[in-house]
């Protein structure tokens, strides 16, 4: 806001410098920026400009005097009778401009901005909101009154569409939200803008109403207007972890695939984790413009800590995207439900500590493994059913809202296959922004995997369950966390984990962290022992880049697991120091 402001404490970065005209504006800005916000007696009292001793820089040291704030003693809603009383209640607890609170100008225009997409959500294009305030029960208090004049009842008239060339019209109609002759709404007309860009086929969208000034027909004319991207789009990246080290991937994408906005995807990565490719087709109108359809064909080789893992097959996916309910402006959540067919070729073998290990036979076999190999094969068959829900403002780095997350599966049986099991996770996250001092956040996690006739059970050995590592347990590392035997980690059938945390700027992109993790994983199914958690905490770091923030986290832990084995040795090194990208949840 002010252009007086400091020199950057870098060799390199900007330098400013003073000037006597530039801080008498600065000085109006101040008087005129608390007028805005609810404060029209405010005004500088004093300032101080000092020369350091070098005399090359100045410290600069304002005082201010608020004076009484006007506040908002009441606010009054005329001419809303067209909106449902349901919605209007959520309305007056949405707006941004309070009751009891400084009148601040900007909080009462967004205000007017939201109430007026309301109005014009219920079927109303022409509708106005006129804010006034007036005085109250004395000279400080302000009595502010939004009267909306709602216009005629409109449907949507003729839908013409612009800038095309390579995607027809049909395609991009079929992706609208809205038909002619339904009933206006301001939100479908959001909607329908957000799903043609989540194709990745237009660089600019425009989804309009042609409201004609002084012209109130009974039918409002639609125009889309389009800029068509690049078809082809490829992406490479390179990365490092603690856990897996060096990473590279390569992305290639053609995003109206055989016409018909279709996207064909070609990926392949390649770390000390894990390695190999993946091609995905979605269609992305299956029975309605919210539904659509992707296919998957995988090869991929993992090599974790307790086990190597060689995956090939292939998945369909039906996702339904849910429609969002009143006008996008009030609004950032989604919500998704998802139905999948996996048939995948599985081969995979435990760890050489284990194999090493001969008291361990009998346990081999009874994960169903071969006891002088360590090695089991078969295919999965399973049918999955996944529910998200997401109200968070960045999905690198969330400031507040909250994440929820449930899936079912069921493997073998009638679908056939290897393997039966039936598994059931539960995930919520939660972040609470905490003003200038950063954010709180917060993560929990259950699952179970078993099966309801337990003479069934039949689990491959690497979707059994481990904790620890950079985003799980921080205090230990990768897969430590689990039912022992001999020492070494075996995964189990239950897991709770959970952790909180809070981020706080320090400087710049730099924010620091304090976090707790609690968690453990149980050897039998739908067995929860929540007294038998195992706790770490511990600081950490993040600087915000583009791609996400890096973080360095060093995580304590507070009860160690006695007996475990690290790397065949007894553990003793009771921290682990875990370096990413992207926050931990």
């Amino acid at each position: 806001m002010l252009a007086t402001a400091s020199s950057s404490r870098l060799p390199w970065g900007p330098r400013r410098y003073f000037t006597r005209t530039q801080f008498d504006a600065d000085l109006k800005r101040i008087v005129a920026f608390y007028k805005d916000r609810g404060f029209p007696d405010a005004k500088v009292t004093t300032f101080d400009v000092k020369m350091n001793d070098r005399q090359d820089a100045v410290d600069i040291t304002i005082t201010v005097d608020e004076g009484h704030p006007e506040v908002v003693e009441a606010i009054e809603y005329v001419g809303f009778d067209v909106v449902p009383p349901a919605r209007m209640n959520g309305l007056r607890t949405r707006l941004p401009l309070r009751a009891g609170a400084p009148l601040d100008r900007a909080l009462a225009q967004a205000s007017r901005e939201n109430a007026l997409d309301e109005v014009r959500d219920h079927g109303f294009p022409y509708a106005t909101v006129r804010l006034r305030d007036r005085q109250g029960s004395n000279d400080h208090a302000r009595i502010v009154t939004f009267t909306a004049t709602p216009g005629k009842l409109a449907r949507y008239g003729e839908i013409s569409v612009e800038g095309n060339s390579s995607v027809s019209d049909d395609v991009v109609r079929r992706q609208l939200t809205f038909r002619p002759n339904w009933r206006f709404r301001l939100s479908q007309l959001q909607e329908s803008q957000r799903r043609l860009y989540s194709l990745e086929t237009f660089n600019f969208v425009n989804v309009e109403a042609d409201v004609a000034e002084g012209q109130q027909p009974e039918t409002v004319p639609v125009t889309v207007t389009l800029t068509e991207a690049k078809a082809r789009k490829i992406n490479f990246g390179i990365g490092y972890g603690s856990e897996e080290h060096g990473r590279v991937s390569a992305d290639w994408r053609h995003v109206n695939f055989f016409g018909g906005a279709r996207t064909m995807q070609l990926k392949g990565a390649y770390s000390s984790l894990e390695k190999g490719g993946e091609a995905n087709f979605r269609q992305p109108y299956i029975f309605g413009p919210r539904t659509s359809l992707t296919l998957t064909g995988q090869a991929w080789h993992r090599n974790e800590p307790a086990y190597v893992l060689d995956t090939s097959g292939g998945r369909a996916t039906i996702e339904r995207m849910f429609a969002r309910r009143g006008p996008l402006s009030s609004r950032t959540g989604s919500m998704s439900m998802s139905a999948s067919y996996t048939n995948e070729f599985e081969s995979y073998q435990v760890s050489e500590e284990a194999l090493n290990t001969p008291d361990f036979f009998k346990t081999l076999i009874a994960l169903g493994l071969n006891p002088l190999t360590g090695t089991a094969r078969g295919t999965l068959s399973s049918v999955g059913v996944n529910f998200n829900r997401n109200t968070t403002d960045n999905s690198l780095s969330a400031n507040q809202g909250y994440v929820f997350n449930a899936h079912v599966e069921q493997a073998g049986k009638m679908l056939g296959g290897d393997f039966v099991f039936f598994e059931s996770i539960l995930e919520g996250r939660y972040f609470l922004p905490l003003g200038q001092f950063g954010v709180f956040a917060v993560k929990a996690r259950a699952g179970s995997i078993g099966d309801f006739g337990p003479a069934n059970l039949q689990v491959p050995f690497y979707r059994r369950y481990w904790l620890g590592g950079a985003t799980s347990l921080r205090g230990w590392g990768r897969f430590d966390v689990a039912p022992l035997f001999e020492g070494q980690p075996i995964g189990g059938h239950s897991l709770v984990e959970s952790s909180a945390e809070i981020r706080a700027p320090l400087w710049g992109n730099l924010s620091g962290v304090v976090f707790v993790d609690a968690g453990n994983v149980w050897q039998n199914a739908w067995a929860f022992h929540l007294g038998d958690l195992r706790y770490d905490v511990g600081p950490g770091l993040r600087y915000m880049t583009p791609i996400g923030p890096l973080r360095l986290d060093m995580g304590f832990q507070l009860n160690p697991i006695p007996g475990l084995l690290v790397n065949g040795t007894p553990e003793t090194r009771h921290f682990r120091v875990h370096f990413s990208i992207g926050q931990a949840f």
